[in-house]
């Protein structure tokens, strides 16, 4: 409450969802079913935004937990980031035998290098280029997975937040896997009249180093935002107090996105797909009809109807 995190509250949620999620009859047993000893297990976190809106230590701290209770050696817990200047921003909550893995040092425009990515490990994309790249050069074609995801580890949870985003709608479970375990990502929405987020995702998601590891999709939800992008504007964040859990990336995203329209229509805001412009996202277009794109490659469930859902209240 009060926009700020409370960790009792955070671990009896996850608590009762994991054993909801797995059908087990113990919180151990949840987690033993999804992970083994012999596992390692990277946790995608998400620490990009104004603290009420990024990766929670509650959270994080829980998982980590849980991680041990399905026998994972502490050696083979692994924090991951696609930059170690925003990681950094979480390495005082964590214990001193947590590893941690980026990609690269930090944000810059240009992408296109692979230290600290998989040259075995790619998607071609060269109908998608910025105005400087050349489509002759594979560097500036492709986009790398991480090699945290490739040859690190051999399970990735998702540990996203409930955001929006200017250009993809909304950065849920999906984009924190896409854009958060590759390079080359600018080109997927370089300016705000074009938008390729559409292609860009479904076709990182669908590399086997991403899409056969990422086993658990957790989206925090406690606080969500619904304008203004990663570090939103005043007034755009609100206490949503739920969290979501899924073995289905696709159908936990689609879940997210209809909170986050939800409560855009509270606020008198149009649904993220068909919003124009406003006073807080300047892009003329968003795009976060890529969930049904992932989704009608196999990936996953989009379609309402076909989802399983079920809300479960504590306290």
């Amino acid at each position: 409450m009060g926009n700020v995190y409370q960790a009792p509250a955070i671990q009896a949620m996850i608590r009762r969802g994991m054993m909801e999620l797995t059908g087990a009859d113990t919180y151990a047993a949840a987690w033993k079913k999804l992970f083994q000893p012999d596992d390692v297990v990277g946790i995608k976190v998400n620490p990009n935004g104004s603290p009420q809106i990024m990766s929670s230590k509650a959270c994080l701290m829980e998982v980590i937990d849980g991680l041990q209770l399905a026998g994972v050696a502490q050696r083979n817990i692994v924090v991951c980031e696609r930059y170690q200047a925003i990681l950094d921003r979480i390495n005082g909550w964590l214990p001193s035998w947590v590893r941690t893995a980026s990609a690269a040092p930090a944000y810059a425009e240009d992408q296109t290098a692979i230290d600290g990515y998989d040259p075995e490990h790619y998607v071609d994309l060269p109908q998608l280029l910025l105005p400087w790249q050349k489509a002759d050069n594979p560097r500036h074609t492709r986009s790398h997975a991480a090699l945290f995801a490739s040859r690190m580890v051999t399970k990735i949870i998702s540990l996203a937040v409930l955001k929006d985003h200017p250009a993809a709608g909304v950065t849920l479970s999906l984009k924190n896997l896409s854009h958060g375990c590759s390079n080359n990502v600018n080109r997927s929405h370089p300016a705000t009249t074009n938008n390729h987020v559409m292609e860009f995702i479904p076709a990182v998601i669908s590399m086997p180093v991403i899409r056969n590891k990422a086993v658990l999709a957790i989206i925090d939800g406690v606080h969500g935002l619904w304008a203004g992008g990663a570090y939103g504007a005043a007034g755009c964040t609100w206490e949503h107090r739920t969290m979501y859990f899924a073995t289905d990336h696709v159908a936990a995203d689609r879940i997210g996105w209809k909170a986050i329209d939800a409560y855009r229509a509270v606020q008198g805001f149009p649904p993220e797909q068909s919003s124009p412009s406003d006073k807080y996202d300047a892009f003329a277009e968003r795009q976060p009809q890529y969930i049904e794109a992932v989704g009608r490659l196999g990936l996953g469930e989009w379609r309402d109807g076909s989802i399983d859902f079920r809300k479960i209240a504590i306290g």
